[in-house]
């Protein structure tokens, strides 16, 4: 009776929505919508699946999680009004006062690598110095990198279609693309636990992650002139990788957060820092939600991969070395959740294994495109 009763209590989840939430609902199927209509002659139909299930999944994510309507939101007003200085007309990137210095794709990039790094020293000056204003600082400046990572890709979606049509492709198709993807992923998985737990500790270790990728970009970029955008080669002109991509990198990013929850947990397991970090029970529970999450995606993405491999060259599985250590890294996360939960193992020896998990993730997302060859090496350095 008292449970049911406790049930009966509990008020219909549709009943706690706001006024705002609708409105952030009513835009975005609106949006989605309006882009079905300009653009749906050039679809299959598998993208028109992609364009209403990804819309209906934003909607459930900004109900799930409040900050994210607000930033959906911006990123759609900011990445629009960027679009609309174009005027068709690529070269007025460099000609536009607001496409040269704020929402261009490199300049947004740009933006937000200097606010990731930005980001990372006030996180580390805040944990130093207990300053919880310092934090909140360093939490509106991560979010803020966050949205102009977001903008520049959406702008250099655009731009892409610019050059022309046959080269225009959603900004997932390269390393450049997909590092840029993979520090704003990480950035929200951290802000969503930052909210979460309350906590804004752990930044510092977070975001020292984030900047290696950014410094890998930036790298990249000068190095290499890899901002330039490039058509498709054929294998990737293909649905699949509108999917495949980000959820790899969903589990790239909650792995790597692991691994940084792992650096702080180790740190207050030998006792330094131990007073300005938060305790090993609430590492330990962070670093596990972590890790199931980017096994629950990585193992969506394996699949997704499989098929995509299947249509592309004939056959799920060639033991590609790509392939390969995907599945080395499969397993070795399957192994650690194993352990954890079928064998309730706890302590420095799971946090160990989520930091070096991570250096045999990169392998995986680096190395080999570096070091090996194969049906992946359009990938390469």
């Amino acid at each position: 009776m008292e449970l049911t009763e406790n049930y009966g209590a509990q008020p219909a989840f549709l009943k706690t929505l706001s006024w705002f939430d609708w409105l952030y609902a009513l835009v975005l199927a609106g949006g989605s919508i309006y882009a079905f209509q300009l653009y749906g002659n050039y679809m299959d139909e598998y993208e028109k699946g992609i364009l209403f299930l990804a819309a209906t999944g934003l909607i459930w994510q900004g109900w799930f999680w409040k900050p994210f309507r607000v930033l959906l939101l911006t990123v759609a007003a900011l990445s629009l009004f960027g679009i609309s200085q174009y005027h068709g007309q690529l070269a007025r990137a460099e000609q536009a006062f607001f496409l040269k210095f704020f929402f261009g794709s490199q300049t947004a990039i740009m933006w937000m690598s200097a606010l990731f790094v930005i980001a990372t020293a006030s996180y580390w000056l805040a944990l130093l110095s207990r300053s919880g204003f310092t934090a909140r600082v360093s939490s509106a400046i991560t979010w803020s990198a966050v949205v102009m990572g977001l903008v520049g890709l959406m702008t250099r979606w655009y731009e892409s279609y610019l050059i022309s049509p046959d080269v225009g492709h959603i900004p997932l198709s390269n390393l450049y693309e997909v590092f840029i993807l993979f520090s704003i992923l990480t950035a929200l998985l951290y802000l969503f636990y930052e909210l979460r737990y309350q906590n804004r500790q752990l930044g510092a270790f977070v975001l020292l992650v984030i900047s290696a990728a950014v410094g890998f970009l930036l790298w990249y970029t000068f190095d290499r002139q890899a901002h330039e955008i490039q058509p498709l080669v054929p294998a990737l002109q293909s649905y699949w990788m509108k999917i495949h991509v980000p959820a790899n990198f969903i589990g790239y990013g909650a792995f790597a957060l692991a691994a940084a929850v792992g650096v702080a947990y180790l740190l207050v397991d030998k006792g330094m820092l131990a007073s300005r970090l938060p305790s090993v029970e609430m590492l330990d529970d962070l670093m596990y939600k972590s890790i199931a999450i980017g096994f629950a995606f990585f193992t969506i993405a394996t699949i997704l991969g499989a098929m995509w491999a299947a249509e592309a060259w004939g056959g799920y599985w060639s033991w590609d070395p790509k392939e390969t250590w995907a599945l080395i890294v499969w397993l070795n996360y399957a192994a650690w959740l194993h352990l954890r939960l079928v064998k309730g193992l706890r302590g420095p020896l799971l946090a160990w294994w989520a930091v070096i998990g991570l250096f045999v993730t990169a392998f995986a997302f680096i190395g080999v495109n570096m070091f090996l060859s194969g049906l992946h090496s359009y990938g390469t350095l």
